[in-house]
């Protein structure tokens, strides 16, 4: 143990050598903002529940329960087991507690969040230095450090266009955007938002460039937590006027702050995947599945389309038709320019939808969807929709119809939320299949769009917009 205590050590300093240049600025700086300033302030009118001191260590929460197969907090424990039976469990069970520890937090955290290594980040420092420099010097941004709960700095940048913001407003509106598992404000996602006008916020992940910590979950969502309440009460801006931007691994930060922050004016997922369980089964050995499912569950639960479904506002995913990264058609090949049946984006619309609109997606319109998820392309896409001769002025003013009813026999004041009636809808019912299916076909339309691009290729300013509101 002592020796593995030594090589530790031995690398840490190796990483802070060799970073020190990059972060010496940053770790010197004063901290502009701590996670308790909000709840010193008085909370700012914000609905989110306040850690107490008490609470902090252990940070956020975190949607556990029926994604790892354990009793929930504050649920009784399963049957009327002895303290013999659950010793006795417990022991079985160490064995492999150890081993996805272990793994996790070697291997699999580098596979995970390969940005957090330091040899990527010393072979990244130059571009890293000339993204700082080119975001503080053309684009004015201002440098912070956020402190989150758990005690990791954040080191973030902000972009303010409110003073210019554009014809169309769009500087009024702040666009956070979380990163890939590779990625860095400094030369990340938020070029689209940036370059289309937007005021943005970028952070890093714990581990990654000047933050602190390492980057799990937990980590992860401290840190973004923190972000939210920098934007509402540093930067002072409307909850309605802030739109979460996730890339990639990036949508588990995204869809965790949007399901805590309900009051946020929108989502945008680009290249996101609905779990993580799937993606690690194909790039790691058959035989270790059992090991790789309960490491990603216990370490790494990254349960983005159950965050997404808990999130009553507009929401927009981007596909990218060129993706091999989030898909599991083939094994570890390039796909055919094309092949989108096994993009996991595929089943993140589907369950958003399925909890949305559960009338509308009870099978025709979930058959109709699926099948209108293998187009490939816009044209592929446009084509399938017009065979089935949607209307989408009929569909619009059968929503609003709904809406308006739903609005006149308003009776239960916790069906509306801060975007209007919640969800899910029952809109749909005494359809005929076919009407059920234009419906479908409709809603999927306007929660998903394609981009014909790959998993890395930075996204165009012209394909960052803003979700569809009714």
């Amino acid at each position: 143990m002592c020796v593995v205590c030594f090589v530790k050590a031995l690398v840490h300093v190796f990483k802070i050598y060799l970073t020190a240049h990059y972060t010496d600025n940053f770790r010197s700086r004063p901290v502009d903002f701590r996670w308790e300033d909000v709840r010193a302030a008085g909370g700012g009118g914000s609905g989110h529940r306040a850690l107490t001191c008490a609470a902090a260590a252990a940070g956020v929460w975190l949607l556990r329960g029926a994604a790892l197969g354990g009793d929930a907090p504050g649920r009784p424990l399963r049957g009327a087991r002895s303290q013999t039976q659950c010793l006795l469990q417990q022991i079985r069970e160490l064995p492999g507690q150890l081993a996805s520890y272990a793994l996790a937090h070697s291997l699999g955290r580098w596979l995970v969040y390969p940005g957090s290594m330091f040899l990527m980040t010393r072979a990244l420092l130059p571009l890293l230095q000339q993204g700082q420099e080119r975001l503080v010097e053309r684009y004015r941004g201002r440098r912070a450090k956020l402190v989150a709960c758990d005690g990791n700095e954040i080191d973030t940048m902000f972009m303010d266009r409110r003073q210019h913001p554009g014809s169309q407003g769009r500087g009024l509106r702040l666009v956070i955007c979380c990163e890939g598992n590779a990625g860095f404000y400094e030369m990340g996602c938020l070029s689209a938002p940036l370059e289309a006008g937007y005021s943005v916020l970028g952070w890093n992940h714990p581990g990654f460039g000047g933050s602190t910590g390492a980057p799990f979950p937990q980590h992860d969502a401290n840190a973004v937590d923190v972000v939210v309440k920098y934007a509402l009460h540093r930067l002072h801006f409307p909850p309605a006027h802030v739109v979460v931007y996730g890339w990639s691994i990036g949508g588990f930060t995204a869809t965790w702050a949007t399901m805590t922050y309900p009051e946020l004016g929108a989502l945008v997922l680009d290249a996101t995947f609905d779990d993580l369980v799937p993606l690690a089964l194909k790039v790691m050995p058959h035989s270790w599945k059992g090991l790789v499912v309960r490491t990603v569950r216990e370490h790494f639960n990254l349960n983005v389309a159950e965050q997404l479904c808990r999130y009553p506002g507009p929401v927009l995913l981007l596909r990218r038709t060129q993706d091999d990264v989030v898909s599991t058609s083939g094994h570890l090949r390039p796909l055919p320019s094309g092949d989108v049946e096994g993009n996991r984006g595929n089943e993140l619309l589907l369950r958003l939808l399925q909890h949305r609109y559960p009338v509308v997606m009870a099978r025709e319109g979930l058959a109709v969807v699926t099948r209108w998820l293998r187009a490939g392309s816009r044209a592929q896409e446009a084509a399938f929709y017009a065979r089935y001769r949607v209307d989408d002025e009929w569909c619009l003013a059968l929503l609003r119809s709904y809406h308006a009813r739903c609005e006149d026999e308003r009776e239960d004041e916790q069906a509306w939320g801060p975007h209007g009636l919640s969800f899910p809808w029952l809109v749909g019912r005494g359809l005929s299949p076919r009407r059920r299916r234009q419906l479908a076909l409709f809603l999927a339309r306007k929660h998903l769009r394609n981009v014909e691009a790959t998993h890395c290729s930075p996204l165009e300013p012209e394909d960052f917009q803003l979700p569809w509101r009714l």
